[in-house]
């Protein structure tokens, strides 16, 4: 009889954002009160996307055979564990992802911080490419997704997410803002549908 894996918790942080961040807070409060046998991982991204890429990849190869993951993307999160559902085809919860965050980030380039690090770094066009280099234009199952999403976002334009995860579950609320507010509501039903 095959071995039951335990479940892992993949939490993607967006750009210019830490483990601090609210989102990835809640989910591993949650997880710790209510589910401590899942373990959470809220890798700290580098600020370079092909870096990130490499720490996510890493992430996943060092624990796919020991573990059922799910993931959650905030922002830039989205996009890019959007990337890795296509190499692994893991389920993903998205809230308020970027879909072209490659266009975004142009109004970005030049000298950055990270309010969370205090990390300083420089955004340039080479980083943009790699970011467009991570795209995945087809969602081969869009049953693996569900969007978390509010329509007051004031960095992206839900209409983007919404159409590109058409055929996955959708959650569109109206009001709110980039950060997802109260977000509380929704770690027990996310941990349901990544089948944690």
């Amino acid at each position: 009889m095959a071995m039951i894996k335990p479940s892992m918790l993949l939490y993607i942080h967006g750009f210019n954002s830490s483990p601090l961040s609210h989102k990835a807070q809640v989910m591993m409060s949650f997880c710790q009160q209510y589910r401590s046998d899942i373990r959470v991982e809220v890798p700290r991204l580098p600020c370079f996307p092909s870096d990130a890429a490499s720490v996510l990849k890493n992430t996943v190869e060092r624990h796919k055979y020991d573990y059922h993951i799910g993931l959650i993307g905030s922002s830039l999160g989205g996009y890019l564990s959007t990337w890795l559902n296509s190499m692994y085809g893991y389920k993903v919860v998205l809230v308020n992802p970027a879909v072209r965050p490659y266009e975004l980030l142009t109004d970005y380039l030049g000298p950055q911080v990270n309010p969370y690090t205090d990390e300083e770094y420089v955004l340039t066009a080479k980083h943009v490419n790699e970011l467009r280099e991570l795209d995945v234009t087809e969602i081969a199952q869009p049953e693996d997704f569900w969007l978390l999403q509010q329509q007051d976002d004031e960095v992206l334009d839900y209409r983007q997410a919404v159409a590109k995860y058409i055929g996955g579950k959708q959650t569109v609320e109206s009001g709110g803002d980039h950060s997802f507010i109260n977000f509380e509501r929704y770690p027990s039903q996310i941990i349901q549908f990544l089948n944690l």
